[in-house]
């Protein structure tokens, strides 16, 4: 039988440090709405166990063999396509292999790095607010992306993309800065979109429609020499 303790773990997380303004001002409006009439407290904490839970940063299993790329967000791939990395990143205007994940308001939203490697560019671009789900997002909308280089050389492209209710992206990261695979790199607030780019040559084995786990799903192997994966609805 298991233990209260075992029972109660999903329900017990750390918050992000970046969520806890927004938890107490929900907290606040919820107690001020219940007092002008009692029904609203109920919709105001609704609302505030869902900002909690946005805020969620739970630890993760990732795995420890070298050469694995893991996935950098929570959510679903929602496309896997050769595409040219932005252009702040100086990486040529060669398409690389791009995995999107797309995150909807409910998912974790803590981003990992999904490799080790070392920080070599950051560049940070405003822009619009479009669907993060549509192709056109990558293009046009506010990003945040990350140049990483690995200790063989070779390059990853890792960029946070606003979305249609996304309002801020988050980036712990500095120049020069050494990383390692699933470690938190920052976040993005209320729905929004991560790509990476993968160096030439490497398949991918994320697959479009699968659900990813932040530094836990591998999306390449660096040390095989294989086909990308497919996969179907079962």
């Amino acid at each position: 039988m298991s233990s209260p303790k075992e029972i109660l773990k999903p329900l017990i997380f750390p918050i992000h440090r970046a969520g806890w303004p927004f938890i107490i001002v929900f907290t606040l409006v919820t107690i001020i709405l219940g007092l002008i009439w009692a029904p609203l407290f109920f919709v105001g904490g609704v609302l505030t166990i869902w900002c909690i839970f946005f805020f969620r940063d739970p630890d993760r299993v990732t795995p420890g063999r070298p050469g694995l790329v893991v996935s950098p967000a929570d959510g679903v791939v929602q496309m896997v396509a050769d595409a040219v990395p932005p252009p702040e990143l100086d990486m040529g205007l060669e398409p690389l292999t791009r995995i999107s994940v797309f995150m909807n308001v409910f998912n974790c939203h803590v981003n990992r790095s999904p490799v080790d490697g070392t920080v070599v560019k950051l560049a940070y671009r405003p822009g619009k607010f479009f669907n993060a789900s549509l192709d056109k997002a990558s293009e046009h909308n506010e990003r945040q992306s990350v140049r990483i280089q690995i200790p063989d050389g070779r390059e990853f492209a890792c960029v946070q993309i606003a979305g249609l209710v996304a309002r801020r992206i988050l980036c712990d990261l500095t120049l020069d800065h050494t990383i390692r695979a699933g470690e938190r790199i920052g976040m993005i607030r209320f729905g929004s979109r991560v790509d990476i780019y993968l160096p030439k040559g490497v398949a991918p084995l994320a697959i479009p429609g699968q659900t990813a786990v932040a530094g836990e799903t591998v999306f390449a192997d660096l040390t095989r020499d294989e086909a990308a994966w497919t996969g179907e609805i079962r």
